[in-house]
C-alpha cells in the first residue's frame, strides 16, 4: 500500500463561484504546510486552480517547491473561474460535467497551458472542481496528454447538488477508457485513483448497497442513517483532515490495507491553512488542529512501512 497526497490547491473563496479576480492569501501557507510533508518524506500532489496559476506570486511559491523536486502539480479546474467564460451562470454550471464538451475542453486547455507557460511542465494528474466528472471530462483528458484522474468521491452521490453520482463505485484505483469511466479496462490508457472514501466495516460493497438503501426515498425520511452511524454500525468516512480526525483515517487506513487497496489518497483543500476561509476550519485553533491531525497520521504511515507517492507516478504501481 501507498499513500498519496492530493491537495486542492485553490483560490480563498468558499462557494462564491465569481468570475472575477480570486485572492490566495492561501498559498503563502503552503511553505509550512510543505515543511510538515518533508519531515515524514511525503511529496504531495498540488491540484492547482486557475487563479492559482496566473497568480505571480503563488506561481513563485509553488514554483520553488517543485524546482526542488517536493511535490508534484497538477490541475484543478474550477469552471467558474477559468476562462472562456461562455456559458450560463448558474449552480448547474460549477459542475464542468455540465458543460458542453467543447466548452470543457477550452477550460481545461486554458488551464493546462496556463501551468505550462508559468511552470514549464505539463500536468498529467487532474481532479474536477467540485468533484464534477463525466466521460466527457475524461476525453478531454486524454485529448491533453493527461494519465491520472482522480475526480471520483466514492460512495458519494452528488445529484442533489446537480453533479454525478459515485454511490457505487468504490476507492479501488482502475485503469479505464475514456467512454466509460466507470467500468474497468486492464489496457485503458487513463488511470483512476479515487479519493478515499470508505467505511469502518470490513465489506465495503455491502456496506455501500445499505447507505443507498437507507438514502434513497422513502426511507430516507427515516434518517436511519443517522441512528446506524451512531451506533457504530454503518459509518461512511473521508480519508481527509477536513472531515475526519486522525483516529478515523488510520482506522479506514486500517480497512482499506485489509482489503487490499494498493492506495490510500488523502484529499483536501488548500484554503483550510487558513482559518475563517472554509466551514471546517473557524477558528485560530481549529487551524492547529487541522495540521496536527494530518502530522499524526502521516506518523501513522511512516510507522506502518505506508510509502507516499506522487499521484502520477500510481500509474507504476497498479
Amino acid at each position: 500500500m501507498r499513500l498519496i497526497i492530493t491537495i486542492d490547491t485553490e483560490e480563498d473563496g468558499w462557494d462564491s463561484y465569481t468570475t472575477l479576480s480570486s485572492s490566495v492569501r492561501n498559498i503563502e501557507r503552503l511553505p509550512l504546510l510543505q515543511e510538515l510533508f518533508d519531515n515524514f518524506g511525503v511529496k504531495p500532489t498540488y491540484l492547482i486552480t486557475y487563479p492559482v496559476a496566473s497568480d505571480h506570486g503563488s506561481v513563485a511559491i509553488l514554483k520553488a517547491i517543485h524546482g526542488a523536486g517536493r511535490c508534484e502539480i497538477g490541475s484543478h479546474c474550477h469552471p467558474w473561474n477559468t476562462p472562456p467564460f461562455e456559458e450560463e451562470r448558474s449552480s448547474a454550471n460549477t459542475m464542468l460535467c455540465n458543460l458542453k464538451k467543447r466548452l470543457q475542453f477550452r477550460k481545461m486547455s486554458f488551464l493546462h497551458m496556463t501551468i505550462e507557460k508559468n511552470f514549464g511542465i505539463s500536468p498529467v494528474s487532474f481532479r474536477c472542481g467540485r468533484w464534477g466528472y463525466n466521460s466527457d471530462v475524461a476525453v478531454n483528458l486524454q485529448r491533453l496528454g493527461y494519465k491520472v484522474d482522480t475526480s471520483i468521491a466514492p460512495f458519494m452521490d452528488w445529484s442533489p447538488y446537480e453533479g454525478p453520482d459515485f454511490s457505487r463505485i468504490g476507492p479501488g484505483a482502475f485503469r479505464f477508457e475514456a467512454e466509460d469511466i466507470f467500468r474497468e479496462s486492464p489496457d485503458g490508457p487513463l488511470l483512476e485513483v479515487p479519493a478515499t472514501v470508505g467505511f469502518y466495516q470490513r465489506n465495503f460493497s455491502m456496506s455501500g448497497r445499505v447507505l443507498r438503501l437507507l438514502t434513497a426515498k422513502p426511507l430516507n425520511k427515516l434518517r436511519l442513517y443517522g441512528m446506524l452511524y451512531r451506533l457504530s454500525l454503518l459509518n461512511r468516512v473521508w480519508l481527509s483532515p477536513e472531515v475526519s480526525d486522525a483516529r478515523g483515517m488510520i482506522r479506514l487506513a486500517r480497512k482499506m490495507k485489509k482489503n487490499g487497496y494498493p492506495f490510500l489518497n488523502m484529499a483536501f483543500h488548500s484554503p483550510n491553512l487558513c482559518f475563517g476561509m472554509t466551514p471546517f476550519v473557524k477558528t485560530k485553533d481549529e487551524e492547529k488542529i487541522f495540521l496536527e491531525r494530518i502530522r499524526e497520521f502521516l506518523a501513522f504511515a511512516r510507522d506502518e512501512g505506508i510509502d507516499s507517492i506522487k499521484l502520477s507516478e500510481s500509474v507504476n504501481h497498479i
